[in-house]
């Protein structure tokens, strides 16, 4: 008999189409084998609605952490954003069962233990963070997401600032810290502070700022390892082995790709 494996799929981004071929290519069994996403489930893609719908027959057998897409998706949702027309939302919107598939996607946290080793998270570890931290701080925030006051998390959550963590903040700004660096980060510059205008490849950014992987992170252990997507112009490539990226710009026309977890392998489609 076969052994059960973890497929760990990088951005689906509502690409129903490319995850089914994608889980077809790795002979994955729904009856038998679990699949674990880097966030980013909806949005972009053709058809958010299915790919939804498939994911929480799953049951136990998926699991996510959140990314920016799926947070922003909860926020306008409850009217606290418009749709925008990028944002293809609009079937999930409208579907009868919004309400089931909002409470579902709330109960996911913003970074996840696969074993004592390995965390998963949407956009990277923050420099002056240990995964230990990393998962302690999205406890915080999922505390609130599951919260009757988990609306206000997400009127607060958008902005750029503060964009520097002191583990003396709190309320609001503490949040916002977290769930940016968790979702939205790619680039470092001096001082350990965020910035978020560049969405490029590394080797296309200003020389002042630093791709988060690139920077020298003492409380990160040799034995551990960080499973990250969010960032579709790197392709993939960290060059770091404690470092994985999965994001490989399938809604861009490029690859969709998920780690075999058992055995370290990547499995890969193209769009």
């Amino acid at each position: 008999m076969t052994e059960p494996q973890t497929l760990i799929v990088g951005d689906i981004q509502g690409c129903y189409g490319g995850l089914m071929a994608l889980l077809e290519k790795a002979n994955f069994d729904e009856k038998r084998d679990r699949l674990v996403a880097v966030g980013d489930l909806v949005a972009r893609g053709e058809d958010s609605l299915s790919t939804l719908r498939y994911l929480m027959d799953l049951g136990p057998r998926f699991s996510t952490v959140l990314g920016n897409h799926d947070l922003h998706f909860l926020a306008v949702s409850q009217g606290i954003k418009s749709e925008k027309k990028s944002d293809k939302l609009t079937s999930l919107l409208k579907h009868k069962r919004l309400a089931d598939f909002v409470d579902w996607l709330r109960q996911f946290p913003l970074a996840l233990a696969l074993d004592e080793h390995t965390t998963l998270v949407h956009a990277g570890l923050y420099p002056l963070w240990s995964p230990a931290q990393l998962r302690a701080y999205s406890e915080e925030v999922g505390i609130r997401l599951q919260s009757p006051d988990w609306r206000s998390l997400l009127k607060d959550m958008y902005g750029n600032g503060p964009n520097v963590w002191k583990p003396t903040l709190a309320g609001e700004a503490r949040s916002r810290f977290i769930i940016n660096a968790c979702t939205r980060m790619r680039f470092i510059e001096q001082g350990s502070k965020l910035e978020f205008a560049t969405k490029s490849d590394p080797g296309h950014a200003p020389a002042s700022l630093a791709p988060w992987f690139a920077v020298t992170n003492p409380h990160i252990q040799e034995h551990e390892k960080i499973i990250f997507g969010h960032w579709a112009a790197l392709n993939g490539l960290s060059n770091h082995t404690h470092f994985v990226g999965l994001d490989t710009g399938y809604v861009w026309g490029n690859t969709l790709t998920a780690l075999h977890f058992e055995s370290n392998s990547l499995i890969s489609i193209k769009a």
